[in-house]
């Protein structure tokens, strides 16, 4: 591990500090990659326009005359936090425009993912003239070209790289697809059907459509987008900042979405205090555990929901179905640890599959694993028919999508289906397979990285504790937008121990001292006793409970 100090932009920081900014925030935020300060001033005027993406504005004027027409439009959602806002985003707001609209979304174990064959013969009981896919469909050669096959129009939205063949769709909304000049690549799936929401509102606007009906508020649905923004983990440019910042405001204010008040009052999370790592950890993997563990309609439905009583009943399945998920993955865990002989000479990656591991669960799995060892890491579970699922994640440097793709086109009968992302991607294999696939990946990881690319660098802040930072200088900084890409500040210091104490025999709770000063400080995972000096990297909190204020230090790592 290599301990690296953010370089900070000082004219930047200069500037932020005369603009109003604290210096402490100042210094955070001129250490990020923005490259002036009309970058922290998340004005909606400063949203890439809607006609930047590709056939956007003609895909608007269709769906229009579709709505016009009162065509029967079936959104086929996908199964994770992005997929279900996504779905949730597309039917509250087509309803706006009085569109006759309904969704499906594929249960995991039965279709899998995007417009399967399987799932269009699913939505043709409900008899659609048009389906439209959100977070997902860039892959579904077969599934678009069956749809059409039964006369069914079909609009892929989606936000994932498409291969060399797209499917063959009337109209598909990626900015990620070739002729694409939307500067922002990082829109997800519910970004993406915000955007075409927008472009069709200016449709009904210049055909003058708003004086039968109510011109709609897209920005009621403003923190659904936010929700699956930060969900789905991509990178927080200042396009998906500004859709995150305005997304947050609405929720602060408790004037959001009943599924989100309703599992953040069962999360016990003050909304007015909600901070978007509260999005990322608590609310989103409630979500989450519905696609995962069960049928993601449940999560839709709680997104849908009219009232907060009812949104409230499908909350409590969300909770208690991620509460199964956490066991799961916890057995998970300590069966993986069991199967992995690392030697870091020439593990370049991790690809592990065991018979009895769920499929819902083991891109968590992935993902804890290449915590831990800082390799890119596959996890495969068998599904009904016996093929090998894989869930696989990456590290900076490294692009799983491409990888998966040149082993695709290097050994064609190896790999099913794949698709995804540069830091994670999904495939398909079959079981005899999978050793071969375990050497082949590997040698393609040690082709294309070097030994320093498997080093984990950690980049930190310029201390603000040694600044004699306030409670409310971080509480402010606790308010900021942070996430992938607009990495939350992280620090190191060094610190005298003066009291420790294990809580559930696995974290360690105490009091570390700093320039004459005391602050609480948890551990979480680690119960190994500490030394009287420790030199840690860590994380602050400004909490407040009840009328107190407290600072509190959560340790990452010691060096």
């Amino acid at each position: 591990m290599l301990v690296k100090q953010r370089e900070i932009n000082q004219p930047l920081k200069k500037l932020l500090i005369d603009d109003g900014i604290d210096q402490h925030l100042a210094s955070i935020l001129a250490a990020r990659n923005i490259g002036s300060i009309a970058e922290i001033h998340y004005d909606l005027k400063n949203l890439i326009p809607p006609n930047r993406l590709y056939s956007l504005e003609a895909t608007a004027a269709f769906l229009h005359q579709c709505i016009k027409k009162q065509k029967k439009i079936l959104i086929i959602g996908d199964y994770d936090a992005d997929g279900a806002t996504a779905t949730a985003v597309a039917v509250l707001g087509l309803r706006k425009f009085l569109a006759n609209v309904d969704f499906l979304v594929p249960n995991r174990f039965e279709y899998g993912y995007g417009l399967t064959i399987g799932i269009v013969k699913e939505a043709l009981k409900k008899t659609p003239d048009v389906i439209i896919t959100v977070d997902n469909g860039i892959a579904s050669i077969e599934g678009v070209q069956f749809a059409r096959d039964n006369n069914i129009d079909v609009i892929v939205t989606d936000h994932h790289l498409p291969a060399d063949q797209i499917p063959n769709a009337n109209f598909i909304v990626n900015p990620n697809q070739k002729n694409c000049s939307f500067s922002s690549k990082s829109l997800c799936g519910v970004g993406v059907v915000f955007y075409l929401l927008m472009a069709l509102r200016a449709v009904f606007r210049e055909a003058n459509e708003f004086i039968e009906i109510q011109e709609p508020n897209l920005f009621d649905l403003i923190d659904l987008v936010c929700l699956g923004t930060v969900a789905d983990l991509v990178p927080l440019d200042f396009n998906n900042r500004i859709l995150v910042h305005h997304g947050m405001k609405k929720i602060k204010r408790n004037s959001c979405n009943f599924g989100i008040q309703a599992i953040a009052k069962l999360s016990n999370k003050s909304l007015s205090h909600l901070k978007t790592s509260d999005i990322s950890f608590s609310i989103a993997p409630k979500l989450n555990a519905a696609g995962r563990l069960d049928d993601m309609s449940i999560g839709i439905k709680c997104l849908l929901s009219q009232s907060l009583q009812e949104a409230e009943v499908f909350a409590i399945e969300l909770i208690k179905l991620n509460s199964q998920r956490k066991e799961i993955e916890v057995e998970m865990q300590e069966d993986a640890l069991k199967h992995i002989i690392f030697d870091e000479e020439k593990n370049y990656s991790i690809c592990l599959f065991d018979e009895s591991w769920h499929q819902g669960v083991i891109g968590i799995l992935a993902s804890r694993i290449k915590e831990k060892y800082f390799r890119p890491t596959i996890i495969f579970a068998k599904d009904a028919n016996g093929i090998l699922k894989g869930s696989g994640r990456s590290i900076p440097g490294f692009h799983l999508r491409d990888a998966l793709d040149f082993i695709s086109k290097t050994q064609s009968d190896l790999i099913i289906t794949f698709g995804g992302h540069a830091m994670a991607s999904g495939l398909t294999i079959d079981e005899v397979n999978f050793e071969l696939f375990v050497k082949v990946f590997n040698a393609h990881c040690a082709n294309v990285m070097s030994k320093d690319d498997l080093n984990l660098v950690v980049d930190v802040d310029e201390s603000i504790l040694t600044m004699n930072a306030t409670f409310d200088d971080i509480f402010k900084i606790d308010m900021s937008i942070w996430g992938q890409g607009f990495n939350p500040p992280s620090f190191t210091d060094e610190f005298t121990l003066v009291s420790q104490k294990t809580l559930m025999n696995k974290h360690t709770k105490c009091q570390l001292s700093l320039n004459g000063k005391v602050y609480e400080a948890i551990f979480f995972n680690f119960s190994e006793t500490l030394p009287d000096k420790i030199k840690a990297i860590y994380s602050i909190e400004a909490n407040e409970f009840r009328g107190s204020k407290k600072i509190q230090l959560i340790l990452r790592d010691l060096i």
